[in-house]
């Protein structure tokens, strides 16, 4: 009996399966194409030929190039925050110190990945001068923004933050501050070592911290003010009421 004859045969992939692996093979093809001749100079068609396809493969998948564009944009953000939220969890988990590897995340993406900034901000320009494509940006970008309210909401938590501080406002503050350490590092890389973004997240929930330390203080010293103020107030008035009370009449003279 023949080797062949013996061969398992393959199983063919799903239509789920296929539809998968071609907006996963468009998908690198767009990040290679983009990288290279950026986003404006990157056409469907080369897109389309660089992963094997024909241009029907990009409009039926995504509808469009933008579109294409910003799941790339949204896909590789999910990773890094996906990243950074191991990061966070295996700190509080006693494994490693949060800071030097938030330092070597950003490192990894300003350095490994030169052309992902780069890209996003030509994509951010491209959208602000097509309004009708900031909302579908947008749109995509908030589920990693999602994902990372929840480590913020799981570590302010671990801090003892107040419930007044909002998870979502910490969340866009650290995305905007990593965004923006990765950029200025791919513009002067010495003025962005690689402990500068752990070191400007500890500042950062110190400073929250601080500041919840600070408001408990002023809220427990009003409670004081209060009682104390209370406390005064009813002396006063117990005194008003013996002050007004009629004295005892004289007694009579016999």
């Amino acid at each position: 009996m023949s080797l062949d004859a013996d061969a398992t045969p393959q199983r063919r992939p799903t239509r789920a399966e296929a539809k998968a692996r071609t907006r996963r093979l468009l998908l690198d093809a767009a990040a290679r194409t983009c990288a290279r001749k950026g986003f404006a100079g990157a056409s469907v068609e080369e897109i389309a030929e660089a992963a094997g396809f024909s241009i029907g493969a990009v409009y039926s998948n995504f509808g469009s190039k933008e579109r294409l564009f910003v799941e790339l944009l949204r896909e590789r953000a999910s990773e890094h925050v996906s990243r950074a939220t191991r990061i966070v969890a295996d700190a509080q988990a006693g494994v490693d110190d949060p800071a030097p590897a938030l330092g070597r995340l950003l490192a990894h993406v300003a350095d490994d990945d030169p052309d992902f900034a780069p890209l996003q901000a030509e994509f951010w320009l491209y959208a602000v001068r097509n309004p009708q494509l900031m909302e579908t940006l947008a749109e995509q970008l908030r589920g990693p923004r999602a994902e990372m309210e929840s480590l913020m909401s799981t570590t302010l938590e671990h801090i003892g933050a107040r419930e007044s501080v909002s998870a979502e406002a910490v969340a866009t503050i650290t995305m905007a501050l990593f965004q923006g350490l990765v950029r200025q590092r791919r513009i002067d890389p010495a003025s962005v070592p690689d402990d500068l973004l752990g070191q400007a997240m500890q500042w950062l929930f110190t400073g929250i911290a601080a500041s919840t330390g600070t408001a408990d203080s002023a809220d427990s010293a009003a409670t004081d003010d209060t009682a104390a103020a209370d406390d005064t107030t009813a002396t006063d008035r117990t005194s008003a009421t013996d002050d007004t009370a009629p004295a005892d009449p004289p007694e009579e003279k016999r």
